[in-house]
């Protein structure tokens, strides 16, 4: 395999490719992994039936019933992994013991996290919880409710305060994002009221100024949810407007947009006139947003952004899915492992002949060096990245998830 992988970086060479060098990049961009693939969205809160326009299917044995079981499976999940890593976490997985409201929450409930967070050696991103609660059930940061409303702005004012204190304690930015499930089966009669509303309460959450050393806000659209068909609040030109015009980050989903709009052409007009985006990587079929990713063009086409702009410090890359039909360990590696792919395959580019093309208005020898560095040996590269991580190749990755489901998944009931 040695002798592979040195024709394959002798060959990358001579299209001026440094191999070593892709490596060296790839190291410094983390991914950050989603901890609610492990348990369905639960959480530790107890409260009811997932909400919000959000549905699991399937009920694949082995799911992680409580916080501890849930941190080995990941502990487990990012040995398979190579690169630089992060977990995103959300309210709803706070350790309280009970009785703690989430406009409440401090940063004290999530102390087991932040321990697993140094002992693991990565950072962590946030999110309030805007969903599966008794107060969600028809609307949050948009309700026509004073009291209702408040109880939001109070939680995600306590999820800014967590967020500082992780990026705090971290020694790197915690991007905190704010998603909410607010919307209208059926059509509205008025459009505006909700959406000045929902302005008005990100305003109050937003006010207290935090240092972006520690927390960085971002704030999420959707097209729309179930129970939400025919109206979103906060849609994405909401969300785009209000970005721009306070600073914030703008997530971009690549499941919240209509079946035949991507993402990847949304980030050079966002970072424009934006600081920061962060992504949610996810895969969307037909109206649903939440699928395991897979290696496809649009994967690809994201992470050929990113790198062929030099924007890894200004895209913040989180997984958002959640599948409970396969094998849920299954479902965070193949995700995590094909992002990186990704992102190393956009490294391995012949980046200097493709630009040089493009300028010279050669739009035929553009697409033929796009289509044919497809067919450069990357496998025996991507092994090798693999290997110097410490982490197995894809089948290698297979057999240690089918033991840990043997040992330890198989048990759960």
């Amino acid at each position: 395999m040695k002798n592979c992988f040195e024709a394959a970086k002798s060959f990358y060479a001579d299209l001026g490719v440094d191999v070593e060098a892709a490596f060296s990049r790839l190291d410094r961009i983390p991914v950050s992994m989603h901890c609610w693939q492990g348990d369905d969205v639960a959480g530790f809160e107890n409260a009811g039936t997932l909400d919000g326009g959000l549905a699991v299917t399937g009920n694949y044995p082995g799911r992680a019933r409580n916080a501890a079981e849930l941190r080995a499976d990941i502990a487990a999940v990012l040995k398979l992994i190579p690169g630089k890593k992060r977990l995103n976490i959300h309210a709803i997985y706070a350790e309280t013991g009970g009785g703690v409201a989430r406009n409440e929450l401090d940063v004290s409930h999530f102390a087991n996290w932040l321990d697993f967070a140094e002992e693991q050696r990565i950072g962590l991103d946030f999110n309030p919880t805007f969903f599966s609660h008794p107060l969600a059930v028809e609307g949050t940061l948009s309700h026509a409710d004073d009291k209702i409303r408040q109880f939001w702005i109070e939680h995600g004012i306590a999820c800014r305060r967590i967020g500082a204190a992780i990026g705090k304690r971290l020694g790197e930015p915690c991007v905190t994002n704010v998603w909410i499930p607010d919307g209208s089966k059926d059509t509205p009669f008025d459009r505006f009221s909700p959406r000045k509303r929902l302005e008005e309460a990100l305003d109050a959450m937003f006010a207290e100024k935090i240092d972006p050393r520690y927390n960085i806000d971002s704030v999420e659209s959707k097209l729309f949810g179930i129970g939400a068909e025919s109206y979103t609040v906060g849609s994405h030109e909401f969300y785009m407007g209000y970005a721009v015009s306070r600073g914030k980050a703008l997530c971009l989903d690549a499941g919240h947009f209509h079946p035949t709009e991507v993402i990847s052409d949304k980030i050079s007009s966002a970072l424009l006139f934006l600081d920061d985006v962060l992504l949610h990587v996810s895969r969307g079929v037909r109206w649903d947003s939440d699928h395991v990713v897979c290696w496809d063009a649009e994967l690809q086409a994201i992470a050929s952004e990113i790198i062929r702009n030099g924007w890894e410090k200004r895209v913040h890359i989180g997984l958002d899915y959640f599948d409970a039909s396969i094998n849920r360990m299954i479902a965070w590696s193949v995700g995590m492992r094909n992002t990186c792919k990704a992102l190393l395959f956009a490294l391995l580019e012949p980046a200097k002949l493709l630009a040089d093309a493009e300028k010279k208005r050669d739009f035929g020898g553009r697409l033929m060096l796009m289509e044919e560095s497809k067919n450069l040996p990357f496998a025996p590269v991507w092994n090798e990245y693999c290997r110097r991580c410490g982490a197995p190749d894809g089948f290698g990755a297979l057999e240690s998830i089918r033991k840990y489901e043997c040992e330890v998944l198989s048990k759960r009931k």
